[in-house]
């Protein structure tokens, strides 16, 4: 036996059999490339890759250390080579072999936990149904439907379940519509529809992903019907996320349209500020990532609610402090990732920002582009001017226009009494980011049903 087998059946006897199981026993070891200061092993993809590195690559040098007197790096890669995909696929075999009566299952996402879930009021009725259906699939609630704009935590949520229920020993397949439609088109044509159907229908849980797109597929449609009316006369679970409800999913066949109706649908909504707080915080945790408190609420505020595009400049953010050894300020945050901000700031214009700061403060949308000087108003005024500064492409002269203001230096005077005033009063500073975000929100909302009228 060679010393990463040897780590690796030590490692086995430390860690819980449901680590074991899942993910490290997919792991090889590469002695070929590996040396005393350097151990290489292959995973099959590169999220089982991160996570082991993430959890487990402390524990694995230490076992080398015992064995060896030498403390080495740990490299686990993705697999990428011919060569090391059959060497994956032999030694496979034989686990294969130990391991035949154990469930299979699609090759979740590891992460995708209901611990790890954020919870807030936009995603907690969706969030509760998830976990219901995961303590008793088949039983309530079949099929799941859960709807939501793009990269609010469908695709988290349901792979929780699947998670859940892969521990329990159950096997679960989790596809996208695509997945779906190619691996149907490909069996279609090889005359091998058995081996389709067997796949999908011998399972106990069933996750189908961006089922929007089935919109229009009359062949896929049509197979689809028959795999949703076996699984569902067998008490199997059906999951299926989309970006709409499924009276919004245009040439849908009728029957499908009233068997994703069956169960229950859940929508996710946009996150609240809050809610989008907590998750760059957990985000943050998880990557080993520092972010300051303005940072992190200057994200949350300027970042729209894609949690995706979110979690994406935090890494950008990281990487680019690394790179060029810089300190994370606002400054260079807001300079790094300004070109997300532009395109937001395209959808925004100074109405959406007077209408939405006139019914917070309660004051009247056309005594804010006055001349009118009591004390509500001006601070109205001002932080409408702070804010359109902010999230406008707006110059000052054409701010200083709309507000009926003599010239930019009028504008200039309001945007540093708003700065000082966040300065020196948090809670004003905190009512200004909240005011923000509702002006994201109702852009989002906008901008989403635009999409989804123009899809009809």
């Amino acid at each position: 036996m060679n010393i990463g087998n040897s780590v690796l059946k030590k490692i086995k006897k430390e860690i819980s059999d449901r680590d074991w199981n899942r993910y490290m026993q997919h792991i090889t070891y590469n002695e070929d490339e590996s040396t005393d200061t350097v151990q290489q092993f292959y995973a099959p993809n590169i999220l089982l890759a991160k996570w082991i590195k993430t959890k487990y690559k402390f524990q694995l040098s230490h076992l080398f250390e015992l064995e060896t007197k030498i403390k080495p790096t740990i490299i686990i890669s993705p697999i990428q080579e011919d060569t090391i995909k059959e060497q994956y696929t032999q030694v496979n075999k034989k686990r294969k072999k130990e391991t035949k009566n154990q469930a299979k299952s699609t090759i979740l996402n590891p992460s995708f936990t209901f611990e790890s879930f954020i919870v807030g009021s936009s995603n907690h009725f969706a969030y509760t149904t998830a976990k219901s259906v995961s303590q008793k699939p088949g039983e309530i609630y079949n099929p799941l439907f859960i709807y939501g704009g793009a990269g609010l935590g469908k695709t988290h949520l349901v792979q929780a379940i699947g998670n859940h229920q892969i521990d329990l020993g159950k096997r679960v397949i989790y596809t996208t519509f695509e997945q779906f439609m190619n691996k149907f088109t490909s069996h279609l044509r090889a005359k091998t529809m058995d081996r389709f159907r067997e796949h999908f229908r011998e399972c106990d849980i069933l996750i189908i992903d961006d089922i929007q797109f089935l919109a229009g597929k009359e062949q896929t449609q049509e197979e689809f019907f028959h795999t949703f009316n076996e699984l569902h006369q067998a008490k199997k679970q059906i999951i299926i996320t989309s970006d709409r409800q499924p009276n919004k999913i245009n040439n849908l066949v009728e029957r499908l349209r009233t068997r994703f109706e069956w169960g229950l649908m859940a929508d996710i909504k946009p996150p609240e500020l809050e809610t989008k707080i907590a998750i760059i915080k957990k985000k943050c945790e998880v990557d080993g990532i520092v972010l300051n408190h303005e940072i992190i609420n200057f994200l949350a505020s300027n970042m729209g609610n894609n949690i995706r595009e979110i979690e994406g400049a935090i890494i950008k953010l990281n990487a680019y402090a690394g790179l060029m050894k810089q300190n994370m300020t606002l400054d260079f945050a807001h300079n790094v990732i300004k070109d997300q901000l532009v395109e937001q700031q395209k959808d925004i214009s100074l109405e959406d920002i007077v209408t939405t700061i006139a019914k917070e403060l309660n004051v009247k949308v056309s005594d804010i582009t006055s001349k009118k000087r009591t004390r509500i108003v001006v601070r109205a005024r001002r932080v409408s001017i702070y804010i359109s500064r902010n999230l406008t492409s707006s110059s000052m002269p054409q701010i200083a226009v709309y507000f009926g203001m003599k010239d930019h230096t009028a504008v200039s005077h309001n945007l540093k009494k708003v700065k000082d005033m966040m300065d020196s009063d948090e809670s004003f500073k905190l009512s200004i980011e909240e005011i923000i975000h509702k002006i994201n929100k109702q852009v989002d909302v906008n901008n989403s049903q635009k999409h989804v009228n123009n899809l009809q």
